[in-house]
């Protein structure tokens, strides 16, 4: 039977076969890569995606055989380092995806070789710092300590001495930290009476997410306003700890599974109570939707809080089209440009932020569905700030050519890597924050 160039069915996920000991051996690993490398050198549609593809590409291209023998193994992992697991080749490009024969899944190849990687060599203490959210976010976050990190970062002779000792690019945006957090200032619901419908229980349990809860804190504090402005009761988990993206993006898969064995049992217990869960940043969203359940298909807890897990926005819309989303809105937002996250692109609940938004009166909503290229840590990185920029390039033009009142992305930092592409005064608005400020609270 000849082989199908490409496929028109939907994408198949397998899960992360991450606990056998194959998926370690660099032999195996080497070959798969080989392999992968040889059908995207043949096919090239990612090369307008993540730098990753652009390198495997140039690699091919000045070897002696323009092909990817021609290629030396050790620089396959120049690919590996540019992919930041954003997914959109795998949903969004790539036409041999599983169930095609060529059973192509890009972004957990790279997975795999991070993982090799990690358990070879570790990380660099620059690496693990910036995946080490809950630990720094903790010291970062105390009384005193916060303004002072917040000043010191602002100052450029630190940044530069940060960037020659740490390798921490001068000129990318880091996050401030608030002493006071928003798990502990969060002083529970105002809403006593439930209400119900059909799919949406009308009671929120918010998993907090380390960034909403020390580094912009008013994020959690707006989205629970909106969603009790709308009559959804919210709490809070006992406990959380980091849902492990970082770790993921780091191949420490060890830690992602720790961190797991920290959430999972606090939040199927809020499942089990009647609670949907939400949480502000669509990584965090997409781990308990997406890697987790493929890191433990055997694990009914994850597959439970997997089915409960909602990014606000489409919790939202499923209220609305219950008849319960308030939609009294006292204010008319204009002009929004507004980037679309990769890992809510992926999440296949459709651009549900632009359409609540869009609800409001008088209200203007530009979706520009472009990488902007900063991945948590990776537009951070010295070695690779720079591109991080190129990345984010077409979506900075998208936002001046707008012209708008308000630019905004669901990824909170990636609205601070259009600011500082834009290299003006303005600053991003959440649309969390924006439907709050169209309800006028």
């Amino acid at each position: 039977m000849a082989q199908r160039e490409g496929s028109l069915e939907a994408p198949t996920r397998h899960p992360l076969n991450w606990k056998d000991a194959s998926f370690y051996n660099e032999d195996e690993l080497f070959t798969e890569l080989e392999r992968v490398y040889d059908i995207c050198h043949g096919c090239r549609r990612c090369v307008s995606l993540c730098n990753a593809f652009p390198t495997l590409f140039d690699l091919v291209d000045e070897s002696d055989t323009m092909e990817v023998d021609g290629v030396a193994k050790q620089d396959y992992w120049k690919v590996v380092d540019h992919c930041y697991l954003c997914d959109l080749c795998y949903l969004t490009k790539c036409p041999y995806v599983p169930p095609h024969e060529w059973n192509i899944d890009f972004p957990h190849l790279m997975l795999r070789a991070k993982a090799v990687k990690f358990k070879q060599q570790g990380a660099t203490s620059r690496d693990k710092m910036l995946a080490a959210t809950d630990t720094v976010g903790k010291l970062a976050g105390l009384p005193v300590v916060a303004q002072t990190v917040n000043f010191v970062n602002k100052l450029k002779p630190v940044r530069k001495m940060m960037q020659s000792g740490l390798g921490i690019h001068a000129n990318a945006v880091l996050p401030e930290y608030h002493s006071s957090n928003f798990r502990s200032a969060y002083k529970g619901s105002k809403v006593s009476q439930i209400d119900a419908g059909e799919k949406t229980s009308g009671k929120v349990a918010l998993f907090a997410t380390c960034y909403c809860n020390v580094n912009e804190p008013d994020i959690n504090n707006d989205l629970v306003s909106v969603f009790e402005h709308n009559g959804i009761q919210t709490t809070i988990a006992q406990k959380e700890q980091c849902c492990g993206m970082p770790k993921l993006e780091l191949g420490d898969l060890n830690a992602v599974e720790k961190a797991m064995q920290v959430n999972i049992p606090v939040l199927a217990k809020l499942v089990d109570d009647g609670y949907d869960l939400v949480a502000a940043v669509p990584s965090c969203v997409l781990m308990f939707k997406q890697e987790l359940p493929l890191m433990f298909p055997d694990n009914k807890d994850v597959q439970k809080v997997q089915q409960a897990f909602y990014d606000p926005f489409e919790y939202l819309m499923l209220r609305h089209k219950e008849n319960k989303l308030n939609t009294e809105f006292k204010k008319p937002l204009g002009k929004i440009a507004y980037q679309v996250a990769c890992h809510l692109r992926v999440q296949k609940i459709g651009l549900k932020t632009r359409d609540i938004l869009q609800l409001v009166p008088d209200t203007e909503v530009m979706p520009i569905e472009r990488c902007s290229g900063h991945d948590g840590t990776y537009a951070v990185k010295v070695e690779f700030h720079d591109i991080s920029m190129k990345i984010a390039r077409p979506v900075v033009n998208k936002v001046k050519q707008f012209n708008a009142d308000y630019y905004s992305s669901d990824c909170p930092m990636a609205g601070h890597q259009i600011e500082n592409g834009l290299q003006d005064s303005s600053a991003p608005t959440h649309p969390i924050k924006l439907l709050r400020k169209a309800y006028g609270l």
